[in-house]
């Protein structure tokens, strides 16, 4: 058996030969020199994805930059060479029209089966070598010679390499089905949080459920809702809890891998019940005003008083807290309040702040909106462990 010979831990069934390490450039031709055709589909550095092509545009030899160098074959793979942590790599499947890629891809033409060959240079393993021979910081890049004498261990069975190919192209598609499932959630959410809470000054939303026609009544969040003063005197609550744009109400042990607060200063924070609202002054691109969020831990903590925390009464949690996932309460914000001194906080009062008009149902309408929308979050969530369990 060779001496760079090597056995893979989990193997098809029938396949028990030893692999071999070879150099890229032995089971693929790099850069291989086609002649770029009079008109072409351009597919620059932008133009790919992960494993996907986005975009291309039409060119000539004229009016093409000079990066416009790699003709594509059918089962081409071609590995970015700048960046090359961003695994932005595409396997050529397309027939039909011309392509060309940029300079910025290394072209590789496999002599051994084109998917096996991408599940390989997608590999974290392989992404460290490469970072290994890369030059540059901001912009890591490889050329490629470097890339072509990077060993690989691949099977010389071809039916193996197929084998192992086509798993990956099954996992790949169903991880893409996925992701299209949970991205169409993802909006059918976007639009039900529009179209189910009413805006602009209405009364009634677009969207609701059959058998309910009243006006929704307008109230005031200081209506349904008390600030939260209670101290946390004699360390009753130990743990600190803190309230993420992406994450709700979490432990901030959990959120930033360590406490953050003093046990000393914790006597002058707010205790948080199961079920308090609070509302984060930190401002950022998912939200622009601060979020709201509610306790759902099950538990008791504390928070810092820099956030506002409330208790309400007589309304639905759940519809409450879907409705501080609109925007609907926004322009009240903004129109009373402002960034104050730290352009990443907002600044509102808090006597103005319990002001905020909401727009309520009947509890019954209440309950039936929370419910949807918490269905959609569930299947969300589960679509999105589904995907990260096949990545």
């Amino acid at each position: 058996m060779p001496k760079n010979a090597k056995k893979p831990q989990i193997r098809f069934k029938g396949f028990t030969d030893a692999w071999e390490q070879r150099k890229l450039g032995d089971v693929a031709i790099v850069n291989p020199k086609d002649e770029v055709p009079s008109i072409f589909e351009y597919v620059d550095l932008e133009s790919v994805i992960g494993t996907k092509m986005v975009s291309h545009r039409t060119e000539t030899k004229n009016t093409a930059p000079s990066r416009a160098q790699r003709v594509a074959r059918l089962g081409d793979l071609f590995y970015q060479t700048v960046r090359p942590y961003q695994k932005n790599n595409y396997l050529f499947e397309k027939a039909g029209k011309n392509y060309v890629f940029s300079t910025g891809y290394a072209q590789l033409r496999p002599l051994i089966d084109g998917y096996f060959l991408l599940s390989i240079v997608q590999s974290a393993r392989f992404v460290k070598i490469v970072l290994d021979n890369c030059t540059g910081t901001s912009y890591p890049a490889i050329n490629a010679n470097d890339l072509a004498n990077i060993e690989i261990s691949y099977s010389y069975n071809i039916d193996e390499c197929r084998k192992i190919g086509k798993f990956f192209r099954n996992l790949d598609n169903l991880i893409t089905l996925h992701q299209r499932k949970l991205d169409k959630l993802k909006n059918i959410k976007k639009s039900m949080l529009e179209k189910m809470f009413p805006k602009n000054g209405s009364n009634i939303p677009e969207i609701r459920f059959k058998g309910f026609t009243d006006a929704w009544e307008q109230r005031k969040l200081g209506e349904i809702a008390n600030k939260v003063l209670d101290k946390n005197i004699g360390l009753q609550y130990v743990e600190t809890l803190t309230n993420s744009a992406e994450y709700g109400i979490i432990s901030q042990r959990e959120f930033f891998d360590h406490n953050i607060s003093k046990i000393e200063s914790l006597e002058g924070y707010y205790i948080v019940q199961n079920n308090d609202f609070v509302y984060n002054p930190r401002i950022s691109t998912t939200a622009p005003v601060g979020p709201i969020n509610r306790n759902k831990l099950g538990r008791s903590g504390v928070m810092s008083p820099l956030y506002t925390v409330f208790r309400v009464e007589n309304v639905d949690f759940t519809f409450l807290e879907y409705f501080f996932k609109t925007n609907c309460w926004h322009a009240f914000m903004n129109y009373n309040g402002d960034s104050g001194a730290r352009s990443d906080r907002f600044s509102i009062k808090d006597n103005i702040f319990f002001e905020m008009p909401i727009v309520i149902p009947r509890i019954e309408e209440q309950i039936k909106i929370g419910k949807y929308m918490l269905k959609l979050d569930n299947l969300i969530t589960l679509h999105q462990r589904e995907r990260l369990g096949l990545a």
